[in-house]
């Protein structure tokens, strides 16, 4: 038997025909050339179009952009009301005309027209016309076949401004138009094209974006197209239509539908059925809870938590349900129900029951929007600050649901975990340890205590890590406030805390619309709710036993004190020392970098030693500062867990009083110097006389080195200087970083704690004053 000899088989990479299909926004545009998410355009300059009419027909017949495209859009099309419609109509589209009149001042030339295609849309038609000597405007409204959801109109504006018209007036005109469109169709697409000559669309709407970045006559770039939609068209130059002294434009739709670019969510909700609390509470009365009890802290209180948790699934519903992310925010249960309804009744032929069936789902779309909108009205109604904001994050879509970056995945929950984790660092060696806790002293919690905590949690907040809403604490307050108070008093007489009590889950949200760096994040962590309720507790008992007189310049988490009061001593401060002859003051706004995250908690606790505190509770604050357990959620992914003995999550009722009392000791060496903080944001205020400055040099060397000690590090890209000097001028004197610095014949080397003091003051900041600080210039003239 002989074999036939085998064929070779044919790599991947010596084919010569991929598999698949080309993609593309042109390869799109030629497929379905009718149904692009933007409407593709064709643009010219044609100074006559009477004129050139057979060749815009040559080019319309022997291109497939121009046969295909969605409008085509003419300036200078010199026409007048002799001239009718008829002799510039193009077959198969819709002609938009305005003529220059006698209001341009001018008899001749000008003119704009706009041809919609009618196989994009049929249902064109004209909104605003606008003709002066200094601009041209013709607005046409079109509401094509297909356009994407999140859209509802696509308004086209052609737009002329002649070269020796007032730039500044047309402008102003043009913001007024496009103000009054955009008021009237908030969720519409904006396009303005046409011949700016030498405006800028830009300087009064900075958000509009502009696609084109090629000359059109000559070296100079006179035609513009601006769209409110990023990555909304791509222009590319075409030749000369004829005679015409302006290249032609082609701008191809590269926007992708929302639906496209982000799949659907499918969440999982838990809904609460009518008497689900009643259950709850006849499940808790009849608990017996001492079954629980037990001398490991941490066994006892994770078998109350699950056992919490466990009678909260039984009484709730999980529900999966799917979030679009083109969904209208009136859409309920009942249009989607009659939309269903529609599409069977049309499925089945009969002309009745789909005539029925439409009018059923138009009645119930208003319904639907009527409601909604008596829904946002009532944020306003009340004198609620919370329902007002919420009303305008609806109306403004402040906080959009779409992730600000694309690569969601494990690995990145990963990376922001080890970053979020940067901060630890090794235990100082020269703390000296705190002397074993005597066994009087310690805090002991009362029920009725527990029971107001309970009562106080906001049920609209966010669960922990333990999965225990705010809503069950509070509506069951009194069937669990014995079996809490046992935990609570029993963690303090340990002075332990349970790390599934002390475990956060941190949720990254993005700082800036486009990420490009994990410090783009913010961490937010979620601790448990009833750890929230046990530091109030204790958090009410440090506070107890501070004396009256600490830091009395911190200003921030004090009763009574707010920003304002930091202001006016600032400024009192400072005007009372520029009342005497020759002095000046000089101001340097310093800010801690990530100041919760460096607290170190032997030192911590060394402070709160010498400020009074007695040793059990120092003790239950160190244990729960040190071995913390973090995680971070990104979407669905959950990365590994990471123990942490350095800092203070953000999201915990003690962190802010911890810090507070963790800088206590920040106060100034010099009567001639002031330090007046607010939180992590300190002003070291000099006043000087003579102009002596080596108090306030000596100042600023000696916040360094505290800096250094506490493991603190500054931020010297918000660190500026302000300086008040009226001894030359009758103006104050505002700089960043002076050229000659009080701290410039220093040393320059860098401090452990972060930068040099040299750096501080010689920050590059100094070149560009800051708002804030001319804001309080104007304070202080307006004071004087």
């Amino acid at each position: 038997m002989v074999c036939p000899p085998s064929k070779r088989r044919r790599r991947r990479r010596e084919r010569k025909q991929k598999r698949g299909c080309r993609s593309g926004s042109d390869t799109r545009l030629r497929k379905q050339p009718h149904q692009p998410a933007l409407p593709s355009l064709f643009l010219l300059n044609a100074r006559s179009i009477t004129h050139k009419l057979d060749e815009l027909e040559l080019q319309i017949a022997t291109t497939s952009f121009a046969r295909n495209c969605s409008i085509i859009l003419i300036t200078e099309s010199w026409l007048h009301p002799l001239i009718p419609d008829a002799a510039v109509e193009l077959a198969g589209r819709t002609l938009h005309r305005h003529d220059r009149n006698s209001n341009s001042g001018k008899s001749r030339g000008g003119g704009l027209c706009v041809y919609v295609h009618n196989e994009w849309c049929c249902n064109s038609r004209i909104i605003h016309t606008h003709c002066s000597p200094d601009l041209e405007v013709l607005a046409v409204s079109c509401r094509p076949f297909y356009i994407p959801r999140e859209f509802t109109v696509v308004i086209v504006i052609a737009v002329y401004i002649p070269p020796d018209a007032n730039v500044g007036t047309a402008l102003s005109l043009l913001l007024n138009t496009m103000n009054k469109q955009q008021l009237a169709h908030p969720d519409g697409v904006f396009i303005v094209t046409g011949d700016f000559n030498k405006a800028c669309l830009k300087t009064v709407l900075p958000k509009f974006v502009q696609f084109v970045d090629f000359a059109t006559r000559g070296e100079h770039t006179l035609d513009h197209v601006y769209s409110n939609i990023r990555h909304a068209f791509r222009a590319t130059p075409l030749p000369h239509l004829a005679g015409s002294d302006h290249l032609c434009m082609s701008l191809t739709p590269t926007y992708t539908p929302l639906r496209r670019k982000t799949k659907p969510q499918t969440k999982t909700i838990k809904t609460w059925p009518e008497g689900a609390l009643s259950q709850l509470q006849d499940c808790f009365s009849t608990t017996v809870w001492d079954l629980f009890s037990s001398y490991n802290l941490q066994e006892y209180t994770d078998t109350v938590l699950s056992y919490i948790r466990n009678c909260v699934d039984n009484v709730t519903v999980n529900k999966r349900v799917r979030v679009f992310p083109n969904q209208k925010p009136w859409m309920n249960s009942e249009v989607q129900s009659l939309l269903k309804s529609r599409n069977t009744a049309f499925k089945s032929g009969d002309r009745a029951a789909y005539r029925v069936a439409r009018a059923d789902l138009s009645r119930g779309i208003r319904k639907a929007k009527a409601a909604y909108r008596r829904r946002i009205e009532d944020h306003f109604a009340d004198n609620d600050p919370r329902k007002m904001w919420q009303g305008i994050n609806h109306i403004t879509n402040y906080r959009s649901n779409n992730q600000a970056t694309s690569r969601i995945d494990a690995s990145l929950a990963e990376d922001l975990n080890r970053f979020f984790a940067r901060f630890e660092t090794t235990r100082p060696s020269a703390v000296t340890p705190l002397p074993p806790a005597p066994s009087t002293g310690t805090l002991t919690l009362r029920e009725h205590q527990v029971r107001c905590a309970l009562r106080s949690v906001n049920p609209r907040k966010a669960a922990g890590p333990d999965g225990i809403h705010g809503k069950v604490l509070r509506a069951r307050a009194d069937e669990l406030t014995g079996v809490f108070t046992k935990i609570f008093n029993l963690s303090l007489s340990l002075n332990t805390v349970p790390p599934c009590l002390k475990t956060s889950t941190i949720i990254p949200i993005a700082k800036k619309t486009a990420v490009v760096s994990p410090n783009d994040y913010r961490p937010v962590a979620l601790t448990p709710v009833v750890m929230k309720c046990f530091e109030r507790l204790v958090c009410q008992h440090i506070r107890a036993g501070l004396p009256p007189t600490l830091d009395p310049h911190q200003f921030a988490y004090r009763t009574n004190r707010s920003t304002e009061d930091a202001i006016t001593i600032a400024l009192h401060t400072a005007l009372s020392h520029l009342e005497h002859r020759g002095s000046y003051v000089r101001m340097l706004f310093l800010d801690f970098s990530s100041a919760f995250n460096h607290i170190i908690p032997e030192i911590l606790v060394q402070k709160l030693s010498h400020l009074g505190l007695s040793t059990p509770i120092c003790l239950w604050i160190k244990d729960f500062l040190t071995n913390r357990p973090q995680s971070v959620r990104l979407g669905p992914h959950l990365s590994s867990t990471i123990t942490l003995s350095t800092g203070s999550p953000q999201g915990c009722v003690l962190s802010p009083l911890l810090f507070t009392l963790y800088t206590s000791d920040c106060s100034p060496t010099h009567l001639s110097n002031t330090i007046i903080k607010f939180a992590d944001d300190t002003t070291v205020v000099g006043l000087i006389s003579r102009g002596d400055e080596s108090d306030y040099r000596d100042e600023v060397n000696r916040l360094t080195e505290w800096c250094s000690v506490n493991n603190l590090q500054l931020n010297t890209t918000k660190t500026k200087e302000l300086i008040l000097d009226f001894t030359a001028n009758t103006t104050a004197v505002v700089k960043n970083g002076p050229a000659a610095s009080p701290l410039s014949e220093s040393a320059q080397e860098e401090q452990p704690g972060g930068e040099a003091a040299g750096d501080i003051l010689q920050s590059h900041h100094r070149e560009h004053p800051n708002v804030r600080h001319n804001n309080m210039v104007c304070r202080v003239l307006s004071c004087r």
